[in-house]
């Protein structure tokens, strides 16, 4: 996947890579609550199987681990191009025609972004202030509230550093601009998949 990335000596360049870090680890954090909650359900299975003890608020720490999984690595998948988008009319522009829509159609993301952190802080805010508690075990809720408006954050400095990147591609007339995700077409998704498959049964052919 970060092949449809690239990169050079450039400032924005730079920023991206030192930025992509930070976004890896936040998506790693997801991953680990992720295998933490396969664990919980796990031990729990097995607690009310075998002793009849199941773990005492399950489904509240489960309602908390979901924020954490659907948003920290928000800004990753932007980074990789892996939200879902509609690229037809947008796959037949090239140059700066191209540039300038991919500009415009993230700005207008920024926006929408922008709104949303404003309203989840305020949520955050309102259950951090009157204690807020899950009805099981009384967990606090605001933990996982403020999650939302920190992950957004994120995803909104790196909207602002792609728009950069577009506009500098712009001004420029790049042909294949640096820390933007490229669109690629099916026929290229569809070899990198093949490329990918042939590598996984190459190294199962070796052992």
């Amino acid at each position: 996947m970060s092949a449809s990335v690239l990169e050079d000596s450039s400032a924005v360049s730079r920023v991206d890579r030192v930025f992509f870090k930070l976004e890896s680890l936040l998506n790693l954090a997801a991953g680990c609550v992720i295998v933490a909650l396969v664990a919980l359900a796990t031990t729990n299975i097995l607690g009310r199987w075998l002793f009849s003890m199941p773990i005492s608020g399950y489904i509240d720490w489960v309602e908390q681990a979901m924020a954490f999984i659907a948003f920290l690595g928000i800004a990753y998948t932007q980074r990789m191009g892996g939200h879902i988008r509609m690229d037809i009319l947008v796959g037949r522009f090239k140059g700066r025609w191209l540039w300038l829509t991919e500009f415009i159609s993230t700005l207008l993301m920024l926006v929408v972004t922008s709104l949303l952190i404003y309203g989840s802080y305020l949520h955050f805010w309102r259950a951090y202030s009157i204690g807020d508690s899950s009805v099981d075990i009384n967990l606090p809720t605001w933990p996982a509230k403020l999650v939302v408006p920190f992950a957004l954050s994120i995803l909104a400095l790196r909207l602002v550093l792609q728009l950069w990147a577009y506009l500098r591609a712009f001004k420029r007339g790049d042909d294949k601009p640096v820390a933007v995700p490229m669109i690629e077409s099916a026929a290229e998704v569809a070899a990198k998949e093949a490329e990918t498959v042939s590598a996984d049964d190459g190294k199962e052919g070796q052992k």
